[in-house]
């Protein structure tokens, strides 16, 4: 059977990642010993094997990171995320358990997507059922709760800092037309297309099922030429790696992709979508959403680009303001010997050297993903 990704999910805003960590082992009973708490966060407490978790995760975390960069990390930068992660560690599950509390005193609601983002991962992993992941989830030493729990933070940290924090950055007109003006070699660029997809695999079918596929395929181009969102039904149905994303790919120049998708796309204008192409694993539509010319590009090209330069860099500062200003409002005790990095002034350590009882309060370059292959021998 097929076992899914457990790697620790990220929650990520732009320029700044917070790590999901592992879900905090829950006390047992009242009276009880349990392990050596690191910090306590209002009424939740991160325990010593919470951040042990945490810590050892960090190497495959990055790595996985790397992998989709373009070009992907050297082995030193590799290196030195690491040790940049591993130097913040604390802070970041602080941040994560701060923006938790916010978002549960905030009466924000995430079942519906919990429910949509489990199915959608159940599909993506190949199991049949639900019953089917449950079990590979447990078999892989998490329990369904706490797999289902991080999953819920990671979609409630998301929508926290879209809320309080994304949608009060604004880039205005005037600020797009500085950066590219004191930033025009940046755009000199050979000829690209940025794409978005929707893939439907055939792997292990039957002719009758492949048939299937391709009229499912054959309709949703009908769909999209009548004029249905491409990311909406990208979200919705596409098997490929940028779900998620709504199909987004990322930029190829001439040369990066397969023959057949390469002469498909680089004819289409902006907006355009290919037709539905067989590759050797599935069904493929490719939408343009932007076609660079070879050269310095005009600002209506680039302009998405910077404005997404400029989220950005205003972000990062942003949302360590908003989290210094959910520390100011919380209480936070760090042990001796543990640093929290964005610790704010006055702060205070645990007291506790031993393990104490307790109660059952307790309980994240430009991107470019892999097409499929095509038979480009002909």
């Amino acid at each position: 059977m097929k076992k899914p990704n457990f790697a620790w999910i990220l929650a990520s805003a732009i320029g700044a990642a917070l790590l999901v960590t592992p879900a905090p082992s829950r006390a047992q009973t009242q009276g009880q010993i349990v392990e050596e708490i690191v910090a306590r966060v209002n009424d939740r407490i991160i325990t010593l094997s919470d951040y042990q978790k945490a810590l050892q995760s960090l190497p495959q975390e990055v790595q996985q990171d790397c992998q989709q960069q373009q070009p992907p990390c050297t082995p030193d930068q590799v290196q030195a995320q690491v040790a940049d992660k591993k130097k913040n560690l604390l802070r970041d599950m602080i941040d994560q358990q701060l923006l938790i509390q916010r978002g549960k005193d905030m009466g924000i609601d995430v079942e519906t997507d919990l429910v949509k983002r489990l199915d959608d991962v159940r599909k993506q992993d190949g199991f049949a059922t639900m019953a089917d992941f449950q079990k590979a989830v447990e078999q892989s030493g998490l329990t369904w709760e706490d797999y289902r729990e991080q999953m819920s933070n990671e979609l409630l940290t998301r929508k926290v800092i879209q809320q309080e924090v994304g949608d009060k950055v604004n880039i205005g007109n005037d600020e797009v037309q500085k950066y590219y003006n004191e930033h025009k070699s940046e755009f000199i660029r050979p000829e690209e297309v940025d794409l978005s997809e929707i893939f439907l695999k055939t792997e292990g079918k039957t002719p009758e099922q492949i048939a299937a596929i391709k009229k499912q395929a054959d309709d949703l181009h009908t769909r999209i030429e009548n004029g249905e969102d491409f990311a909406a039904l990208a979200k919705r149905y596409t098997e490929g790696p940028a779900k998620d994303d709504g199909g987004e790919l990322g930029e190829y120049q001439r040369g990066q992709l397969a023959k057949p998708l390469e002469d498909a796309v680089f004819k289409l204008d902006k907006g355009a979508i290919t037709n539905v192409i067989q590759t050797q694993t599935g069904f493929i539509i490719l939408k343009v959403n932007s076609h660079y010319d070879a050269g310095l590009q005009p600002l209506d090209k680039v302009e998405n680009d910077i404005t997404n330069r400029l989220y950005a860099q205003k972000m990062e500062p942003a949302l360590r303001d908003y989290l210094e200003q959910l520390r100011e409002e919380s209480y936070i005790r760090i042990r001796a010997g543990y640093t929290d990095t964005a610790a704010v002034q006055g702060g205070t350590a645990i007291e506790e050297v031993a393990a104490t009882p307790d109660t059952p309060e307790k309980k994240k370059g430009r991107k470019h993903l892999p097409l499929p292959k095509v038979d480009d021998s002909e």
